[in-house]
């Protein structure tokens, strides 16, 4: 929808009637409150328009980059049990970890970015993806001994010898991933910040495809087993680099937000760096929650049945995840586009129709579970212990698949407004203070097993979802067009990015 289109009208959805109306008067207040009805529609209609145009592209992003780690576990699995379980658990303990910290720093690109661009200052949007990819380099550096020396952390959270040693190898295999996350997730949410998705998209689906066969080359053919797989991983995630950088340099639609390198970058690191932090701590305590449902459930009472299980509902969990990643990234920008162009009312609008969206959606998706929630044990395992533990969990899988069609959107909202610190707080007080405790209790000390973690976590979002529904029911967007201006005229001047150029 335009920018100033019928979101920002003045006039109420609902009229009144008086008593002592007359009946031309009713007349014409009913003609009033249909017309307005029709350019409700009508706006929510361009609306979601808007954010399909937006989502659709994004959920195929986050879609085949996903699947590029799900086809290298899927090759591991061909190697051997102890591979597979070395790659899984490297896979949610290790890199799980480095893409949560990736991942939630990159939102403050989409944050400043999306706002700035909102207000028309393109020409800043470039220094804001070079200060991310600054700290993002020093990041994925640090963490780069966390990869190396995985064995021992591996070790640390209950791991066998053998898991953790092929675990080691796996992530060692991965370093050159982390700083191509470091280069990839700025330059991806700079793009998507300037509605430019559908580029990536293609990127991404093409990337997919050449991971596949280079992993089979590698693994199949070759015989360089587990460190290849990691290897390999790591070489399609630069080849997006490579990819992405490329149409950042040459497209005429970033001639105007990517000038060229700059050394003013260097200049406010540290309040970009507050900002970063918030964002990662924000989204890594939402990764980290569902992940440790699965390393917690290793600790159960005959573990092979609760992992495998709780393997399969997370499998499906993390493609819903994908898929509402992507309506929320739509979102995130929608909400930062509209509130730097000082609209709003608009702002406030796209919130419900994209909310509205998403219940529609997971309301369908959590109906398909308990619909097929045999056959979704079946496409993964025969063995009827696994397959009866997984038909008991699909209840709680279409609940969480629910509350999925809520919360990460609201997440996307808090990332267009900048809100990253006070949510990364909510996060930390509802999913680890309450939910993960009761998950516990549940869990172990009532004999629930995995059932009870999982009700740890339900009700730990299901919390996390209410406070969220409540700061946004309660917010003043026309101070947080207030807050978005003085945010991108701060950051521009920290970088002085008039004479910023070389």
């Amino acid at each position: 929808m335009s920018s100033n289109g019928t979101a920002e009208s003045q006039e109420p959805l609902l009229l009144s009637f008086p008593d002592d109306a007359e009946p031309e008067d009713l007349e014409l207040l009913l003609s009033r409150k249909r017309l307005r009805c029709r350019q409700l529609g009508a706006a929510a209609a361009a609306e979601s328009k808007s954010l399909w145009l937006l989502s659709a592209p994004a959920i195929v992003i986050m879609v085949f980059n996903y699947m590029l780690s799900f086809v290298s576990q899927m090759f591991a699995g061909h190697l051997g049990e102890v591979e597979l379980a070395g790659a899984s658990i490297a896979s949610v303990g290790i890199q799980g970890l480095a893409y949560g910290i990736m991942l939630g720093m990159a939102s403050a690109v989409q944050t400043l970015c999306g706002q700035a661009y909102g207000q028309g200052k393109q020409s800043m949007m470039g220094v804001i993806c070079q200060k991310s990819m600054i700290i993002m380099g020093l990041t994925a550096l640090a963490l780069s001994f966390v990869y190396f020396f995985s064995y021992h952390i591996l070790k640390l959270i209950g791991q066998s010898t053998d898991v953790s040693i092929y675990g080691q190898v796996f992530t060692r295999g991965l370093i050159p991933q982390l700083f191509a996350f470091a280069l990839y997730c700025p330059m991806q949410r700079f793009l998507q910040a300037q509605n430019i998705v559908n580029p990536v998209a293609y990127m991404s689906v093409a990337t997919f495809l050449l991971h596949l066969l280079l992993t089979w080359l590698a693994v199949d053919k070759l015989g360089f087993g587990l460190f290849g797989a990691a290897v390999t991983l790591s070489l399609s995630w630069w080849v997006l680099v490579l990819l992405t950088g490329a149409y950042v340099l040459l497209s005429p639609r970033c001639a105007h937000s990517w000038t060229g390198f700059t050394f003013q970058a260097f200049n406010g690191l540290w309040s970009y760096f507050k900002l970063t932090v918030a964002s990662a701590f924000m989204l890594c305590l939402e990764i980290w929650y569902n992940q440790g449902l699965v390393i917690v459930s290793g600790l159960l009472p005959n573990p092979d049945v609760a992992l495998d299980s709780i393997s399969v509902c997370m499998n499906y969990l993390n493609w819903d995840m994908q898929l509402m990643l992507g309506i929320s990234a739509a979102a995130s920008v929608r909400v930062g586009n509209e509130l730097g162009a000082c609209h709003p009312k608009t702002a406030r609008f796209s919130v419900v129709v994209v909310t509205a969206t998403s219940v529609v959606v997971s309301v369908t998706l959590a109906a398909l579970v308990l619909i097929l929630k045999r056959q979704l044990s079946l496409a993964f395992t025969s063995t009827e212990e696994v397959i009866a533990a997984v038909t008991s969990l699909t209840p709680l899988l279409s609940l969480s698949v629910l509350l999925n069609g809520v919360q990460p959107i609201l997440s996307g909202v808090a990332i267009g407004c900048g809100w990253q610190a006070l949510v990364a707080y909510v996060n930390l007080t509802t999913y680890y203070i309450i939910g993960l405790p009761i998950g516990l209790v549940l869990g172990f000390k009532e004999g629930l097993g995995v059932s009870g973690i999982w009700w740890g976590m339900i009700i730990g979002v299901a919390l996390q979802t209410l406070t969220l529904i409540i700061l946004t029911l309660r917010t003043n967007w026309d101070t947080e067009v207030e807050k978005a201006v003085e945010r991108v005229k701060r950051s521009a001047q920290e970088s002085l990015i008039e004479d910023a150029v070389i």
